[in-house]
C-alpha cells in the first residue's frame, strides 16, 4: 500500500507562540493517525523558486490515514490556534511504490 505525505511549505509565521501552541497540540494527534515526523524545519538552501521559512513533511501509513488526519475535527481544531498568524501551502500527496 502506498504512504500518504502532508507536505506543508510556510511562508508566513506572524505568531512564533501560535505556531508552537500548534504544534504541541496537534503532534500528538498526528501521531495517533500514523503520522510520523521526516522534516520540521531545519536548515535548508532553496536552489529554484520561492524561499519558505519553513518546511514540514509527515508521513502516513496510507493516504487514506493521512487525509483521514487532515480532516478530522481534532486536527482542525488545533490548526485553529495557527492559522490567523500563519500562511501556508500544504498538501496531501500519494506516495508511490517502486517495488
Amino acid at each position: 500500500m502506498k504512504k500518504g505525505y502532508w507536505v506543508s511549505l510556510y511562508y508566513k509565521v506572524e505568531n512564533q507562540e501560535n505556531l508552537k501552541k500548534y504544534a504541541q497540540t496537534v503532534t500528538p494527534i498526528i501521531k495517533s493517525f500514523g503520522g510520523i515526523p521526516l522534516i520540521r524545519g531545519g536548515d535548508h538552501e532553496t536552489f529554484e523558486g520561492e524561499d519558505f521559512i519553513r518546511t514540514v513533511v509527515w508521513e502516513f501509513p496510507n493516504y487514506q490515514k493521512a487525509l483521514e488526519c487532515k480532516n478530522s475535527r481534532e486536527y482542525k481544531a488545533g490548526w485553529d490556534i495557527a492559522k490567523k498568524t500563519t500562511k501556508r501551502h500544504m498538501q496531501v500527496v500519494e506516495g508511490f511504490s517502486t517495488e
